[in-house]
């Protein structure tokens, strides 16, 4: 006699039902089920019937004209409307596989993990960056150009930015490597927040900043508020600099935007600053001269 069958699965954990439920699937004959036989032919439109090996030569006729480049689904379409079969896009990934005309699978683009922003409290330089993309306009030759800044919401101050014809990943990792390198700061406890653009979700830009130890964070969308400070930035930038201004080339508007830059760090006062210089303010930061403050982001 052994212990009752309640008592031994209230130990272990186990429900009855569970219990009794493997014990009838393992009492049951597994039977293996082959699945209905391959006809060898498709029926038309017009009740017709079409073998296997003509079917195949409507798919080369296919492939040799207008659909070299389709995939067994848009071959299952043209079949439909110019052989008017009656088919199903399994029978032709089959009948494809045979003749060895699949065309190769597409890779699918591994997604970089995406960290949502959170609220924060910001006690000092160096916490939280914000970055955003800017577009600018070239008169004289008739294109944009691109401003991926970076800024310290706490002493906002402009510690990286892009200037370019392009702008990718890349471009926003290396504006991120020079403002670490002009901070000196290795990256660690750093957290670099953006929206969703692609630049943003690039993978170079994610393997750049956590080699560095930066970590990423992505507002959610249509919340442009959660990234207030550089956004302010840029409405400041359009009108102080960008707005009025016709570049005549590339080279022209750059040099306006860099001009611009060391204006607004070294000199514009700020009221997020207690009305200094961002740069003034960082310095003055650094060298314990102004008072503490939080920050809730």
């Amino acid at each position: 006699m052994g212990y009752p069958v309640a008592m031994v699965l209230r130990c272990v954990g186990v429900r009855r039902s569970t219990f009794y439920y493997q014990l009838r699937v393992a009492g049951r004959e597994k039977v293996c089920r082959g699945g209905r036989p391959v006809p060898g032919w498709t029926r038309t439109v017009n009740g017709g019937r079409l073998g296997d090996d003509q079917v195949k030569q409507c798919l080369l006729h296919i492939i040799e004209g207008d659909g070299q480049h389709y995939g067994y689904l848009k071959l299952t379409h043209t079949l439909r409307r110019e052989f008017r079969l009656v088919i199903n896009k399994k029978k032709v990934y089959r009948l494809c596989r045979e003749m060895g005309v699949l065309r190769p699978q597409r890779r699918l683009r591994v997604k970089t993990p995406r960290k949502l922003a959170r609220n924060r409290t910001v006690t000092g330089p160096n916490q939280l960056w914000e970055t955003d993309v800017k577009y600018g306009y070239i008169t004289g030759q008739n294109r944009f150009f691109y401003m991926a800044s970076v800024l310290d919401v706490y002493d906002r101050n402009i510690v990286g930015c892009h200037v370019g014809l392009e702008c990718e990943g890349k471009n926003i990792l290396q504006a991120v490597k020079a403002a670490l390198k002009s901070r000196g700061h290795d990256g660690t406890g750093l957290v670099l927040r953006s929206d969703n653009g692609p630049q943003f979700r690039s993978k170079a830009l994610y393997e750049g900043c956590q080699a560095v130890g930066v970590e990423q964070e992505y507002i959610p969308s249509k919340t442009p508020n959660a990234n207030a400070h550089i956004e302010s930035f840029h409405a400041i930038l359009e009108e102080e600099c960008l707005g009025g201004a016709h570049f005549r080339s590339y080279a022209e508007a750059l040099i306006q935007v860099r001009a611009f830059l060391d204006f607004y760090n070294m000199r514009r006062l700020h009221s997020g600053c207690g009305y200094r210089p961002p740069m003034e303010y960082y310095l003055a930061t650094k060298a314990g001269t102004v008072g503490h403050k939080e920050m809730s982001i």
